[in-house]
Order: structure tokens, then C-alpha cells, then sequence
């Protein structure tokens, strides 16, 4: 096993020098740079830039001959020659500077925060994209000296009003099951494919269970609705699950990756913790397991202590959607914290890169530095405070018995409280030019953006603003809230959006694959109370969500244009054609997209399984590394400085920025996980332990036990063969029984970790 494992290690490691050295290559040569790399090099590196180093490298002074207000005089570099090779953060000057690493240390006055650094080394590794090749496109026509919208930059496909578009006509009149496969199969047959089969009850099973609940169906349940031949079976299926408190555990998770959900700081210096944070997540999952109208879970995240009602002490939990979210040592302006703010509430709620207008207008959106800074002043009136959620004479005891004993310690009062925000003195920020707290210019009133607003924007009047911003962003004249929400809900149902970049509607973003049924999909909505169980009901009764995943070869008939004349067409006859030789990404939806469980529900599937899941709903945060640790993977502690094991290997988000989807990597390490962790090792006993315990089955009548567990479907005769073979040799001396080694090859499997 040691010579196994330090095979793989060397195959890791010539792997990850390979591919750093392609990237390397790759990266250096100059070609348009991707539209993620373009909105990081926005957000996170030109505010960086423009406070921490253009005052002395940049166009009024150049300090060493160095200028960073271009690409090219970066590459250029100084004395002391390039500041950085793209691709290659190592042997960049401009790294090792700002890690103070050397005699060289930049900038002088103090290091940059963790964070800060972090996204310079990223920028260096992306290639140092700058986006200054393409932005010509954006300003064409423009009135550069004053920003304007334009007549066309209403008229962009996301910022048109949201109307309930006509049901398009269809060949397949027999197939559709909702309006939703309408718009599926018109698209469909456009593109000269055609749906697949539906799936098996056992497959749907699975499927409808993880995604509304991130768990797998049991036994029991898998047969109770396979022999169920009523024909409401499937959609009281659906109401049940959509009723379990299992449901807003998983919904809540999805959202969590949108708030950047963290329980400490990337740094640790003077790091505010937040140790009651976990009082957001638990507030996430009643609002979901309520069905809260969307509208109002926006709200309260935004503006719940403003909002009237006699439940506002229950209400304050939402406010860790900003109030648990990172802090910029060494911000002493405080903008980069607002600036945090801005990006997640815009991508988050309203699929914008506002925070991309920090130090300029902004290159591709009509978004202006004046709407980013009218933004800023809500949050720059706006404090965060911890307010306890007992009475102030509790809270004075508790007070007053600290500062008796556990006061050198420096620890918190025990009595509950919640993280969240207060109004501060209202206050309207100037325009920082090219982000500069010492270049203003004009002031920007605390407003809404001038493209959402179909007049001129009013100024905001109710103290810092937030609850005037919420209503704003929930107001049925906004296009953009509705398309966004319903965007996410068919993304985590089909692992994709029918917009592909989630949290960016603007011109860098994807088009929609079907337009109208996003359309659809929002006036749905907002004319059905802005109820998010509701449409998720009509996303999975539709025939597209119950579709089969595998790959079907099928005729079809189809024309092409003659060279010669553009009005003639010749028929090709039919053809066997494989679908995915058409369309490969299965864009156009003609089966269903077979997904691997993220790591939170392949961890609960493997506890449930085992009959070992703590069933207990909300509390404080446990500890992931304990592999005993028996609660909802949603429930362990998530810190922005020292990720968890599992989760970084498992491709979890990064907990200091918004998310809008997560990556899918397969590296060496995951299945060094599951060969060798305490984890797994737990687990596959467990499941023997469960097999071992069933009475009357013979071990044959067990293997097959174990595949209906595990599976969710019987064994084949072949796979029953291979096991019993298995399973009756000996045991070896050490390390795992034959039997507790079969379990493991089943939860290590691809159709465990895979949801067809």
C-alpha cells in the first residue's frame, strides 16, 4: 500500500508540473482573455491597483521607472525589469513584493491583507488579464465625458421587461407534460433532435430525492413508489419531499455558496470571528422549509431590522447575508468591505457585476461609477452590531460576571446574540476617481442603478437606504430579480442555468439557451406570489426533468441551404444521427444531465446509508475533521482561513466570494480519500455492520441488499457472482474484512458519487 501510495504521489506530482508549466505557456502568449478572468481582474485587482500602488507607479509618478496602470508597462517593468510573467506567480517580481519576500516589500506603507495578496498571485496565474483590449465595444458612441444610457443598452436581452411569452407551437403535441417541455421540444425539433425516453421509476427516485433534499431514497421508499401504479404516484412523491425539513437543508447549502457563508476571516490578525453565524444558516433553512416568497427572503437579508412586525428579533438571523461576510484587514476606508457587499448583493440577487464601476464606469454594463458609489453610501451608512437575543438584564448580568472572572481571555459574554447590521449616520459618498479615496469627485446621492429605474432615480430618503434598495430590487418593474431566481432553481435541478454564468446577466455573461422560457419561468413566479415550491413543482413534473440520461441514437430529417441559391432547399433524407454529435453539451436539453453529487450530499448519502445520520436540525458548527462526526455535512464549521480537508478537495467553493456554481475536478488526491481516510473506512464498516445485521438472507440475498441500498437498484447476476467471490476469500491479517472492503468498493463507486 506505501509503494502504491508514493506511486501516486509521483504520478501527482509530475501531473501538477506538467500542467503548470503548459499553463504557464499557454497564459503567456496574448489572446483574448476569458470573461471570468476580465470581471476578477475588475473586482478584485483594479481596486488594488488604483489605491495601493498608482500613487507611486502610476501616470503622475513612476517610482523606479515603474508604471502598473497598463499591461503593457507591467510587463514592461522598471529597474528592476518585469514586474510580472504571466502565468508564472513564482518568479514574478510583483508577488514576491507584495509577500514581502526580499528586500523588496510593496507597498511600503503596510502589507497588503491576505486576501489582497491572494488575488494578485491568482491575477499573475491567469495570466494577467486586462481588459482594456476589448473595451473599445463598450464605449462606442458614447459620450465618454458624461455617462448616458443609451436607447440599446435597454434593449439588452436582460434588461427588457420580464412578459409572459406565448406557448410555442409543437410536432410532438403528445410528449409535453408542462408548458416547460413546450419550450424544450420546439427547440428541439428546431435543431432536428428529439426528446429522450422517460427514466425508470427507481432512477427518478433517486434523482427527485437528492435534488430536494440531497439524500437518497431508502429502500422502503423505492419500493413502495415502484409499486405504486397510481397515476398521482410521482407528484405525491414530490409534495412529500418538498415538505421534509430535508428540503431546506439542501436548499439552504445552494444559497450559502451565493452568501460567501464563512464563520471567520481569511486572515487572523485582529480577525473578527463570527461564532453565533451559524444562526444565518439555520434562519435559511426555515425560510425555505416555509416556503417564504422569494421577495420577502430578499428583503429580510437586506433590510430585516427595518422592516415593521413584532418578530423582528427573528427576523435579524437574515442580516448574516452581509453581516457574516468578509473583513479587509488593513481597509481603513472600509471601501473594500463595500465593495464585497456590492458584488455579492448584485450577483447574487441581480445577475450584475456593479462592483466592476469602482474605479471607472463600467467597461460593458450601463452601470456608472455614480450608480456603484450611490450604492456604497448605503453600506457606508450602515454598521454591523451583535445584538443579543436576550433581555438587557441578562445581557448586564452576564456582562458583569466577565468582567469579574474568564477578562484577560478576552472572551465573548454568555448569553446568545446574532450578527447583523444597524443604521449608522446616513451618509452620501463622493466618486473615488479611478478608485481613489484622494481623487473625489461629485457626490453620489444613496440611489438605485439608473438602467433598473424606468425614470430618473430617486434619491433614497429612509435613513442608510437598504429598505428602499430592497424594494427596488424585488419591484416587479425590475426584469432582472425574477430571471436570476428561477435561473438558479432550473440550475441546480438541471446542473446547469439556462443562463450558463448564473450570477452575470450582463454582456460578458452566456446568453440564455431559451430565452422564453426563462421568461416564462419569471412571470410564473412573480404572478404565483414569488413561491419558490411552487415552481420547482412545475420544473420536475415536466417530461424534460423526467427524462433519461443515457445516450439515445435516433432518426432524423433534416435541410440544408444549396450554395447556389438561398431559397433552395434539398431534402437529405433520414439519417441515423447520434444526438451527441449535435449537440454535446446538451444545450438543447434531449436527455436528462447525468451530475455528481457535490461533496456535502455524497458525505449525507454515505451517513445515510450506513444508518449513521444525525438527523438533528440546526446548532452550532461541528467539526468535519472528527470522523466520527455523524451531522449533515451543511452543519460542519466552514472557515474562510483553513478549509476543511474534504471540502477543498471536493471542489467547495471559496467561502471569501460569492459563488455562482461549483467546478467539477477529479484529481488523484479524491480517490486517495476514499481508499485510505479514517472516513471511509468508518463507513464501509458501518455498512457491513448493517448488512451483517439483517435477519434470514443468506450473504448472497446481502450482496444484493447492498446494491439495492447503495444503488437504489438490483444486481445484476454477473455483479452478484463477482461479489460472492469476494467475499468468500480470506480475510487478510490486517486492515479491513472481506466483507467491510466489498461496502467500500460500492461507496467509492462513480454510481454512488453520480445521479443519472
Amino acid at each position: 500500500m506505501r509503494a502504491a501510495i508514493a506511486y501516486s504521489c509521483l504520478i501527482l506530482a509530475a501531473l501538477l508540473f506538467g500542467a503548470a508549466s503548459a499553463r504557464g505557456d499557454e497564459k503567456s502568449a496574448e489572446r483574448p482573455f476569458a470573461p471570468a478572468d476580465l470581471e476578477f481582474f475588475e473586482a478584485k485587482i483594479r481596486p488594488i491597483l488604483a489605491t495601493r500602488c498608482h500613487e507611486c507607479h502610476g501616470p503622475r509618478k513612476q517610482e523606479s521607472n515603474l508604471r502598473l496602470d497598463s499591461r503593457q508597462s507591467l510587463l514592461a517593468g522598471g529597474d528592476n525589469g518585469p514586474a510580472a510573467r504571466p502565468g508564472d506567480p513564482q518568479h514574478s517580481l510583483l508577488v514576491k513584493a507584495v509577500h514581502y519576500d526580499g528586500d523588496l516589500q510593496m507597498p511600503p506603507k503596510g502589507k497588503l491583507d491576505d486576501a489582497a495578496i491572494a488575488a494578485l498571485t491568482s491575477w499573475v496565474e491567469r495570466g494577467l488579464p486586462w481588459p482594456q483590449e476589448v473595451a473599445a465595444a463598450r464605449t462606442t458612441g458614447r459620450d465618454v465625458a458624461r455617462f448616458t444610457i443609451r436607447t440599446e443598452d435597454r434593449q439588452f436581452w436582460s434588461l427588457r421587461p420580464v412578459a409572459m411569452p406565448p406557448l410555442p407551437a409543437v410536432q410532438d403535441a403528445s410528449w409535453p407534460q408542462t408548458a416547460i417541455d413546450r419550450f424544450i421540444l420546439a427547440r428541439l425539433e428546431t435543431e432536428g433532435l428529439s426528446h429522450s425516453p422517460p427514466a425508470d421509476n427507481r432512477t427518478l427516485l433517486r434523482r427527485i430525492s437528492f435534488d430536494l433534499t440531497g439524500l437518497p431514497p431508502t429502500p422502503e421508499e423505492v419500493e413502495s413508489f415502484v409499486a405504486d401504479e397510481s397515476p398521482d404516484a410521482y407528484e405525491r412523491v414530490v409534495d412529500r419531499l418538498l415538505a421534509s425539513p430535508r428540503y431546506g437543508e439542501r436548499w439552504a447549502r445552494h444559497w450559502l455558496d451565493v452568501a460567501r457563508y464563512g464563520e471567520d476571516q481569511a486572515h487572523t490578525f485582529q480577525s473578527r470571528k463570527y461564532p453565533e453565524g451559524y444562526r444565518y444558516r439555520d434562519w435559511l433553512i426555515g425560510a425555505f422549509n416555509r416556503d417564504m416568497p422569494y421577495d420577502e427572503f430578499v428583503r429580510q437579508q437586506i433590510a430585516a431590522d427595518l422592516i415593521d412586525g413584532d418578530d423582528k428579533l427573528a427576523r435579524l438571523p437574515a442580516l448574516g447575508f452581509f453581516a457574516c461576510g468578509p473583513v479587509y484587514y488593513g481597509d481603513k476606508s472600509g471601501m473594500d468591505q463595500i465593495s464585497d457587499r456590492i458584488d455579492t448583493l448584485s450577483r447574487g440577487f441581480l445577475g450584475l457585476t456593479v462592483a466592476c464601476a469602482r474605479c471607472h464606469d463600467h467597461k460593458y454594463d450601463p452601470i456608472s461609477t455614480v450608480d456603484y458609489y450611490a450604492l456604497a453610501g448605503v453600506f457606508a451608512s450602515t454598521e454591523y452590531v451583535e445584538t443579543p437575543l436576550v433581555s438587557a438584564e441578562e445581557v448586564a448580568t452576564a456582562e458583569k460576571a466577565l468582567t469579574e472572572k474568564e477578562k484577560k481571555d478576552k472572551v465573548r459574554p454568555k448569553y446568545p446574540f446574532v450578527h447583523a447590521l444597524k443604521e449608522g449616520e446616513p451618509k452620501a459618498l463622493r466618486v473615488h476617481i479611478r478608485g481613489s479615496a484622494d481623487n473625489l469627485g461629485d457626490e453620489a446621492p444613496r440611489r438605485f442603478m439608473e438602467v433598473l429605474c424606468t425614470s430618473e432615480p430617486a434619491p433614497f430618503q429612509q435613513g442608510s437606504g437598504r429598505l428602499e434598495l430592497a424594494a427596488a430590487i424585488v419591484s416587479a418593474d425590475n426584469p432582472l430579480t425574477g430571471r436570476v431566481i428561477v435561473n438558479r432553481l432550473w440550475q441546480q435541478h438541471f446542473g446547469k442555468g439556462l443562463v450558463r454564468t448564473p450570477s452575470n446577466f450582463g454582456v460578458l455573461g452566456e446568453r440564455p439557451t431559451h430565452p422564453e422560457l426563462l421568461d416564462w419561468l419569471a412571470a410564473e413566479l412573480v404572478s404565483g406570489n414569488w413561491e419558490l415550491k411552487r415552481m420547482q413543482r412545475r420544473i420536475v413534473a415536466s417530461a424534460t426533468y423526467r427524462q433519461a440520461s443515457q445516450f439515445q441514437v435516433q432518426g432524423s430529417r433534416f435541410k440544408v441551404e444549396s450554395n447556389e441559391s438561398s431559397a433552395t432547399n434539398f431534402e437529405l433524407g433520414t439519417l441515423n444521427i447520434e444526438p451527441q454529435s449535435i449537440d454535446p453539451e446538451n444545450k438543447w436539453l434531449w436527455r436528462f444531465p447525468r451530475r455528481r453529487l457535490e461533496v456535502e450530499a455524497w458525505r449525507d448519502a454515505m451517513l445515510a446509508v450506513t444508518e449513521r445520520l444525525d438527523g438533528a436540525i440546526g446548532g452550532p458548527p461541528s467539526d468535519l475533521a472528527n470522523a466520527d462526526n455523524r451531522r449533515r455535512t451543511l452543519y460542519g464549521a466552514i472557515s474562510r482561513h483553513e478549509l476543511n480537508d474534504l471540502l477543498r478537495l471536493f471542489d467547495f467553493p471559496d467561502p471569501n466570494v460569492t459563488a455562482e456554481q461549483r467546478p467539477t475536478t477529479t484529481v488523484p488526491l479524491q480517490q486517495l480519500f476514499v481508499l485510505n481516510s479514517e472516513f471511509m473506512a468508518a463507513s464501509a464498516k458501518a455498512l457491513a455492520a448493517r448488512l451483517a445485521a439483517l435477519e434470514g438472507p443468506d450473504d448472497t440475498a446481502r450482496v444484493r441488499q447492498a446494491f439495492e441500498i447503495v444503488f437504489t437498484r438490483p444486481a445484476s447476476e454477473q455483479e452478484v457472482a463477482l461479489a460472492m467471490k469476494f467475499v468468500s476469500g480470506e480475510n487478510a491479517e490486517e486492515g479491513l474484512s472481506r466483507w467491510e472492503r466489498f461496502c467500500q468498493a460500492l461507496l467509492a463507486s462513480n454510481e454512488f458519487l453520480y445521479v443519472d
